[in-house]
């Protein structure tokens, strides 16, 4: 695994300049390889519910990220635990997704099949562009990592935490507090502005696979955007033009939803949680770091430079590098703080 290798190394010098690192990643691609390897065997095993997919994904992937980042904690000569923690992700039972489902997962299939499906296990199934059916499953938002109280001790006492893989395996409460896998997918973007604001991360950062973000993107009058204020990301992302909705508009909702440390926090309904209010909206500007998306507890802007870079508790750049699809969200703490 190179690029695992390469990340855990660039990782690695993170944590080596004293920050306290809390890692999510996304799980897209490898949840449908096992939900297509479940299909295959179909005929001889029972097939594997997508709730238990995301936790299998969760734990292979914290496997090969926790291995190589010990890999190179040895190479420097760093005495740090680092631990992958499955994690569990409240939402709502009447979330309005459920109602809607839009998230495509799985093979595709033919009208027979797709007919047995709804009809036997109660499928939502959608046709997709003359390839056939395609299942689709609801994208609730998140409410609550379960797993909180533990990953905030760890990463209290400076164990290098992997977790929300994927956004997290998504549960839903019972009338008792009892949970339940449900078959959902949960936006990872979304998730991970949760854990940090609950965590009372200093530092979101959310590393893309492009250069940097673009608005009117497409266009003839595509251009990049450096930084933005709070108050330009809510008017652009509202504008729906500018950013995918499947790719980047995540990523800015994401940074718009996250709260640094002190913050006041606004709170709706149990469906919602709250929005920060920035402790200003003047620019943020590091050209030096062209790529990353961060929202830092300084400026209450979002500074949307630096792929290949990101702050340090003594201000100096250290390297990182997206893990495997590029599309790793890092969550740390300053000093003994998450960032």
């Amino acid at each position: 695994m190179p690029s695992l290798s390469r990340a855990g190394r660039r990782r690695s010098r993170t944590i080596k300049d004293g920050w306290t690192v809390v890692i999510t990643h996304g799980n897209g691609p490898q949840v449908g390889f096992v939900l297509r390897r479940s299909e295959l065997a179909a005929h001889e095993l029972h097939e594997v519910p997508l709730d238990v997919c995301g936790a299998d994904t969760q734990g292979a992937i914290g496997y090969a990220l926790q291995q190589n980042l010990g890999n190179e904690f040895r190479c420097y000569g760093m005495d740090r635990d680092v631990v992958t923690v499955i994690c569990q992700t409240e939402v709502a039972a009447d979330d309005p997704a459920f109602e809607s489902p839009t998230k495509p997962i799985g093979s595709f299939m033919d009208a027979g099949q797709a007919e047995r499906r709804r009809r036997e296990d109660g499928w939502v199934l959608v046709e997709d562009a003359n390839r056939g059916y395609r299942r689709v499953v609801a994208s609730p938002r998140p409410l609550r990592i379960v797993e909180l109280p533990a990953i905030r001790k760890l990463a209290a006492a400076g164990t290098i935490v992997i977790t929300a893989g994927g956004g997290g395996v998504p549960v839903v409460a019972g009338p008792g507090g009892e949970l339940a896998g449900v078959p959902a997918v949960i936006d990872k973007d979304l998730a991970s502005s949760l854990l940090a604001s609950d965590l009372g991360a200093d530092l979101l950062l959310i590393t893309t696979g492009v250069e940097k973000i673009a608005l009117n993107f497409g266009t003839q009058r595509q251009r990049w955007a450096d930084c933005l204020t709070l108050a330009e990301a809510k008017a652009y992302l509202a504008a729906g033009t500018h950013f995918g909705k499947g790719s980047m508009a995540p990523k800015i909702q994401a940074m718009i939803e996250y709260r640094v440390p002190g913050a006041r926090r606004h709170r709706g309904d149990h469906h919602r949680h709250g929005e920060r209010r920035p402790r200003a909206e003047r620019r943020h500007r590091n050209p030096d770091h062209p790529g990353l998306i961060a929202a830092d507890q300084a400026d209450g802007c979002l500074n949307l430079t630096g792929r290949d870079r990101a702050p340090t508790p003594g201000g100096r750049p250290a390297r990182v590098l997206p893990a495997g699809n590029g599309r790793t969200v890092r969550l740390g703490f300053q000093g003994s703080q998450v960032i």
